[in-house]
């Protein structure tokens, strides 16, 4: 019913779903490019019309009554960004609770233009010894699906050039990245 539902808002928005990557039980799943905060509701929509469920990191200050129960419903992992912890380190220990996972990230971090993708979901799909699956959002042919998936070889710096070269000719809402 979800399914559905999603499919025809997606559709009613003139939308269309593209490539659907294989359903692998854990993953870290690559999101980009991300210009918008509709971006969010987009890829929620996508991910539950293709029979799946994402999780996502948000800042802890989101989570306050009672948007808080929303956003744990939703898939949401609370971050404090003021700690000095490791958020790769509490990302691959929840790779290692639980039996089936798909973290959503966008490597630019920000809605802004940025030169530089952030690494962390590299080091995330690295360290939890999980695939990265390469979800796109474009814009010019509102299109959601996937590139591939990719396995990271311990190489950052080139396997970051490989994983951003899948994304050269998507659209972002404001501004190609």
């Amino acid at each position: 019913m979800k399914e559905t539902l999603c499919k025809w808002l997606l559709r009613l928005f003139g939308w269309s779903i593209g490539p659907v990557s294989e359903n692998v039980p854990k993953c870290v799943i690559c999101i980009a490019p991300h210009t918008s905060n509709l971006d969010f509701i987009l890829g929620q929509l996508y991910y539950t019309a293709i029979g799946r469920k994402a999780h996502f990191l948000m800042k802890k200050e989101w989570f306050v009554f009672p948007l808080n129960l929303i956003f744990k419903k939703m898939g949401g992992f609370p971050v404090d960004r003021k700690k000095n912890n490791s958020v790769t380190d509490q990302m691959v220990k929840l790779f290692e609770k639980y039996k089936y996972l798909h973290l959503a990230i966008t490597p630019e971090g920000t809605r802004k233009k940025v030169d530089e993708w952030k690494k962390g979901f590299y080091y995330i799909a690295l360290k939890a010894q999980v695939p990265i699956q390469l979800a796109y959002i474009d814009y010019r042919k509102k299109e959601m699906g996937f590139k591939g998936t990719f396995y990271p070889t311990n190489n950052p710096e080139e396997d970051m050039l490989t994983i951003r070269s899948y994304y050269q000719e998507m659209k972002g809402r404001y501004r190609n990245k």
